[in-house]
């Protein structure tokens, strides 16, 4: 729409994906099974949390909720991305940006929110174990879960509501595969200077997480070191291993996508640094979560087992 010389943009069009005749559903395909994978895989986990009464503990309760964040992590971007694959129009409405935008970083808030919690859970469990079940109590567990995230879509909700009122003149071109902070400010008419000041709020906010989260871990380790026999050292290793993978898979992408300042990629490796932070990060937590995992792997076999046994009941 136009309003005298300045041209007032209602849609955004993603420039990241190629075209139909261009080979898009040799990419639709792999995507498709990675977002397949990606629900099934963190569902499992989420119920066989539910399901087994052994992993009734904080640890496994934190797992399972990050578990269920993930999927629709995973979904705030990966269905738009298969649609756009296949599509010849590959638009999306200004609201339907916003929206996405929203809950796709309030998700990852809350993600690394959850993650420094679980840092803490296993600080106070191995470094302080004697007074582990009088912290770490199921009301407090409770707490810390629903405090993550709250926080984690409360924090983000001024910063889209200002984006919103910006003026976006054109043009309307997204080159990103999903639309993201600041890509969409490039597009806007406003100085350029309020996306360098974004980009510093954003990079401290992770800088600080990521700290915090990194000391934890470092102590953690520092005392399993110190531990006397080889099997103590190893069953201690083995609770803290899987999310000391998790945080470095989440914060090394989150890092590569956001703690770049002034440097700039070429568009293939933008597409392929986002990829890594939206698709190919959800992707792996399931298998780090039980590959290495006996009880959660023993939980998953019960659950596949029960729900054999109902089936075949059923008939």
């Amino acid at each position: 729409m136009d309003n005298g010389s300045v041209s007032i943009v209602t849609e955004f069009v993603f420039v990241g994906f190629p075209q139909l005749h261009e080979g898009g559903l040799l990419y639709f395909f792999p995507l498709l099974f990675i977002y397949i994978f990606i629900v099934t895989g963190n569902l499992m986990i989420f119920f066989a949390v539910r399901v087994d009464t052994r992993l009734h503990n904080p640890m496994y309760n934190f797992i399972s909720l990050f578990s269920f964040l993930e999927i629709w992590y995973s979904t705030a971007t990966i269905p738009k991305m298969l649609s756009n694959l296949i599509s010849e129009q590959k638009t999306i409405s200004f609201i339907g940006c916003l929206l996405q935008m929203y809950f796709f970083h309030s998700l990852g808030n809350t993600e690394g929110v959850l993650l420094t919690v679980m840092a803490i859970d296993r600080y106070v469990a191995i470094c302080r174990p004697l007074h582990y079940p009088t912290i770490m109590t199921s009301m407090l567990c409770l707490q810390l879960s629903s405090g993550s995230c709250i926080f984690g879509f409360i924090i983000l909700l001024p910063e889209i509501v200002w984006i919103s009122t910006l003026p976006f003149c054109g043009p309307n071109q997204i080159h990103q595969i999903f639309c993201d902070f600041t890509p969409l400010l490039n597009l806007t008419c406003t100085d350029a200077s309020v996306i360098l000041v974004q980009d510093v709020i954003h990079a401290l906010a992770i800088i600080i997480t990521a700290l915090i989260i990194s000391l934890s871990y470092i102590r953690i380790i520092i005392v399993i070191l110190g531990i006397p026999s080889a099997e103590g050292r190893k069953k201690a290793f083995s609770t803290c291993a899987a999310h000391i993978a998790v945080f470095l898979l989440f914060f090394g992408s989150v890092s590569l996508m956001y703690l770049r300042f002034s440097a700039t990629y070429t568009p293939f490796w933008d597409t392929a640094i986002a990829l890594m932070f939206s698709v190919l990060a959800p992707f792996f937590n399931p298998i780090i979560y039980s590959l290495r995992n006996k009880d959660m792997k023993e939980a998953i076999k019960k659950l596949l087992c029960s729900q054999k046994v109902f089936n075949f009941s059923e008939k």
